[in-house]
């Protein structure tokens, strides 16, 4: 299980976010979020946004830290990439 987090550049809502990616599988992300206290909110389209506090959290329970156009280029290899006018949220 290889999961990815980009540095928290992306500001938003008056703090700085961090987006967190599978390469594998969205079930294998929502395993991962879940593992970390993630709330299923967090979940935008095709990654989690994690605010800048818990980007260690995120680190030091196994994601590899990848700059954020790493991030985009593994959801496009992958398949995994969600264009903005596809949205799918997980169900609590």
């Amino acid at each position: 299980m290889t999961i990815y987090i980009d540095p928290p550049t992306w500001p938003g809502h008056g703090r700085m976010w961090s987006h967190l990616i599978s390469d594998v599988s969205y079930e294998e992300l929502r395993l991962f979020a879940d593992g970390l206290g993630l709330p299923r909110r967090a979940f935008e389209r095709d990654h989690y946004d994690v605010p800048s506090h818990r980007y260690a959290d995120a680190v030091g329970a196994g994601a590899v830290q990848v700059g954020s156009r790493e991030v985009v280029r593994l959801l496009r290899a992958s398949g995994l990439r969600r264009p903005k006018g596809l949205v799918q949220r997980f169900s609590s």
